[in-house]
Parts: structure tokens; sequence; C-alpha cells
């Protein structure tokens, strides 16, 4: 089978396409023919080796995860005698960040729990841009932020990946949504559903006089103190991802009454299945800037880089296949 392999940190174009031997699942896995995978931060660390501090679980002078690639959408091709809720011809997507990776290739081996039923009314390639990204929203919003039904909610860098799934995460779960984005992704969120945006390059989190009961800050670079000063008392910020001025700053568990949260995903699959359910009562949908062929990839990371993607960046690898 065909696979981006890497074998040293480095950037995009240390990917290298490479003919590998194709998986062959254990009792417990299945065996997914990958029709679509994306790109989020987590594959640039994976790739880059930086921050440092991520080489103690990627491999510290070289990666150890020889594929890289966390989301997935495709098709069962087998499972292994164990495997009890999947079966061949399945198609499901998954996040294959906490069970050894291995997206960007056009087969991978998965336990059952990497992944989920692929929501009914969606591609494979909007589904491979769900996992990562929306579960970060809903982890963030819903475990870490305990958003309930009416309270006020801010997004700042609310149109990438993370921010364009956390502004409609935050709607379904009832709040009341501010999302922070520059002009030219304004009609983007407002294509969302959601009402109230605030362009940074014209005004201010502060100009409207409004305080929230929970602030989201999506990779961005403002003081905490900033997203501070727009908390209600007793309110709450939590960082995702930011630039490395925020982190020390976010070390900092509370000040007075407002408690500060540095916020990592992890796979549940549980949650790719409420992420499914929200897909198929259509309160989510996957906004994707770009769509790349399988040989394009290094381009899509190149891209992904530059930061200005609207939504998600996704990447087709393989057709789907008769059975």
């Amino acid at each position: 089978m065909k696979a981006f392999v890497t074998n040293k940190y480095g950037s995009p174009d240390v990917l290298e396409l490479q003919d590998v031997e194709k998986p062959i699942c254990k009792d417990n896995q299945v065996l997914v023919n990958v029709h679509a995978t994306s790109i989020n931060y987590g594959n640039i660390v994976l790739l880059r080796g930086t921050p440092f501090v991520a080489r103690f679980a990627f491999g510290i002078t070289k990666p150890k995860f020889k594929i890289p690639g966390g989301d997935i959408a495709g098709t069962i091709e087998a499972v292994g005698k164990n495997v009890k809720n999947f079966q061949v011809k399945d198609e499901v997507f998954g996040d294959l960040s906490s069970s050894g990776w291995g997206g960007f290739a056009e087969y991978v081996a998965v336990p059952e729990n990497s992944i989920a039923l692929k929501p009914k009314n969606f591609s494979f390639e909007e589904a491979a841009a769900l996992p990562m990204a929306a579960s970060t929203s809903l982890q963030a919003l819903r475990n870490k932020g305990n958003v309930q039904e009416g309270q006020e909610v801010l997004i700042y860098g609310a149109s990438g990946g993370v921010g364009t799934f956390a502004v409609q995460i935050a709607k379904a779960l009832g709040a009341n949504v501010t999302a922070v984005c520059s002009t030219r992704n304004v009609d983007i969120i407002k294509s969302l559903g959601i009402d109230h945006v605030i362009d940074y390059k014209k005004e201010t989190i502060f100009e409207k006089d409004n305080t929230y009961d929970l602030i989201l800050g999506v990779n961005g670079y403002q003081p905490i103190s900033e997203y501070l000063r727009a908390l209600k008392s007793n309110g709450k910020f939590i960082l995702v991802g930011g630039s490395p001025k925020q982190m020390p700053q976010a070390m900092f568990r509370s000040i007075g009454n407002k408690q500060i949260n540095i916020f990592m995903q992890s796979h549940k699959q549980e949650d790719l299945k409420f992420i499914k359910e929200l897909v198929e009562k259509n309160q989510l949908t996957a906004v994707i800037d770009r769509r790349f062929s399988f040989n394009e990839l290094p381009n899509a990371f190149k891209y992904f880089e530059e930061g200005h993607a609207q939504g998600k960046l996704v990447v087709k690898v393989s057709s789907e296949k008769t059975h």
C-alpha cells in the first residue's frame, strides 16, 4: 500500500510517499481502507517534534510513529475475531492519536474503540474533518467548561478547524455564542447560524461591554489578562493551543474567582458517537477550506502552517472499493 512515512523530524518536506506492507488486523482490531484524512495541530507537533516536550511521547531523536495521521474516515475491510461492534463494509471515522497514529496511509489497523460509525449524511471527506477538532471542541466546552444552557460563551479564534466546530457545539449545548474572527471570516461564521460575531480587526471584545461565563481561546496571541477582563465573576477561560507566550501565563490556575484552564484533547469513542448524533441532527457541519489529493499531503501541511485556513483541510486518500 501507499503511505507517507517520516524517519526524522522536520518540515513537511520530510514526508516521503512510500510503498509499505499492508497491515493485518489483530484479534481486537479492524482494518480500515482509508478514504480521507485531515490536518490538525497535533500532526504538526508529530511532524516537527516541537515543542520539545512532545518528544517524550513521540520519540526523543526521531519519530516513534513512522506513519503520522490521526483523523481517518473509510470502510472496514476486515475485522479481528474479538471485535464485537463492527463488521466488514461498515463506514467509519476515527481518531488514531491514542492508538499509534498511521492515518496517512491507504490502510490502517486500529482497535475498535478508536472509531465510530460515520454520520450517514456526511461524505468521507466531511467525516475525516471531524474526529480530533470536533472532539477538542466538545471536551473543552462540555467536559472542562461545563457549559450550561443560557450561558454566555465567547469563542476567540472561531474560523479555524477547532473554532468552527466550537461555535456550533456551544450553540447545540444551549449557550448564547459570540464568535471572534477576522473580517474575511465573518460571513463563514454567520453561515453557521452564529448571530453575534466580533471582527477583531475592527473592534475588541470589550467594546460591546459584554462579559462571558466561558471564553474559549483557540490558538490566540492575546495576553491572558485581556481574556480575564471579559469574564464574569466565577467565569472560566480555557486555552486550546495558543502561542508560547500564553502558556506561562495560563499556568496560574485562577486569578481571584476566575478560573484559567489549559486543555488538551484525548480520544474518547463516546465523544465520536455524540458528534455523529449532532451531525445527523443537522446541528454540526464541517467547514472545509481546501481538499487535497493524497500526493499533495506535504502541500496541505505547508498551507496549514501559514495559519489562514478557514475551517479544515482534508486529504482524499483512496477511493471506496466494492467488497
